[in-house]
């Protein structure tokens, strides 16, 4: 069942420590889920930005086990798992992008058309989604660790939506001053940003609402002043899931 909109749900959260399995999926993924509208839903996970491992993978399959859902991973190490990335994707209720290196999984979609595929499933109105590395990516770009501790700004993001996009924004002290810095000097657009447990939700490549699967925490923009140039930053609003 296809979203009415074309749907993204950008993220520094979505999962959480389980009680009888390793992790399960916190309030950010079911948001998704509830998104499309499937009520017996289809998720893949898509795991590049970690290189897809296995291990981490078979606690994801305990946590979609015990929400029955259908659950599925594209793989593209050490190859791709089908010849037909686009129509796997398009045939998912939800694809959940996973963190770890942007820089690397942005290389690697390159390598085999993924970015368009993930095109082609989100204005088929598959919705899209992911933590960190797998929030960046439907950005313009944004801060990232994928080059060593001291962050680097990525700018060949899949631009789905034409802003940047912060992750991480409250735990990792370099993150705001590195997303102000960029913003200041136009090296990226006016930044959504979240802090752990945040997602932005937007329909088209409009942002409807910040929401969090946390008691604390927020999202925010972060823009360049008119008249003096300089990064602004502005608390958005948020409801709590």
């Amino acid at each position: 069942m296809p979203a009415e909109q074309p749907t993204i749900l950008a993220t520094s959260g979505g999962f959480r420590a389980g009680t009888r399995t390793t992790l399960e999926f916190h309030k950010l993924v079911h948001y998704a889920v509830e998104l499309s509208g499937a009520t017996k839903p289809k998720v893949c996970h898509v795991g590049t930005a970690a290189g897809d491992q296995r291990g981490f993978q078979a606690e994801l399959d305990e946590a979609a086990r015990l929400v029955g859902w259908e659950f599925s991973h594209l793989n593209l190490f050490v190859m791709p798992a089908t010849d037909d990335v686009e129509g796997f994707l398009s045939a998912q209720d939800v694809v959940w992008v996973g963190g770890g290196s942007v820089a690397n999984l942005l290389a690697v979609w390159d390598v085999h058309g993924v970015g368009g595929a993930m095109r082609r499933a989100w204005e088929a109105g598959v919705v899209l989604g992911g933590v960190s590395a797998g929030s960046i990516c439907w950005h313009a770009g944004g801060a990232t660790d994928s080059f060593g501790p001291e962050l680097r700004v990525v700018t060949n993001g899949l631009a789905l939506l034409p802003y940047g996009n912060g992750v991480h924004y409250d735990s990792e002290a370099s993150r705001r001053p590195a997303i102000h810095a960029a913003v200041t000097t136009g090296v990226l657009p006016k930044t959504y940003c979240t802090d752990d447990g945040a997602g932005l939700l937007y329909r088209g490549t409009e942002l409807v609402e910040a929401v969090s699967e946390r008691r604390s925490g927020g999202a925010y923009l972060v823009d360049r002043d008119r008249s003096s140039g300089i990064a602004q930053e502005e608390s958005l609003d948020i409801r709590r899931l």
